[in-house]
């Protein structure tokens, strides 16, 4: 998989309550829902659903390593 499908992936999940895993520093790993809010060229912005006022942003590489993983039932 390469940049250019992760993004048309994502596009097309738009405004879905999907489940995010997000493994970062120190094996710290991060669990919330959202929904895809907006897609840029570089990145793309998350609104979580237990806070509807906080938007994350990741890039698609992000994806790409696993950095961050989607689960869409």
């Amino acid at each position: 998989m390469n940049i250019s499908k992760i993004r048309e992936k994502l596009e097309n999940e738009k405004g879905k309550v999907i489940h995010f895993k997000y493994n970062g520093a120190r094996n710290q790993i991060e669990e919330f829902n959202g929904t895809i809010e907006n897609t840029y060229n570089a990145i793309f912005t998350i609104r979580l659903n237990e806070d509807n006022n906080k938007i994350k942003s990741f890039t698609y590489s992000d994806v790409l390593t696993e950095i961050l993983e989607l689960i869409i039932e």
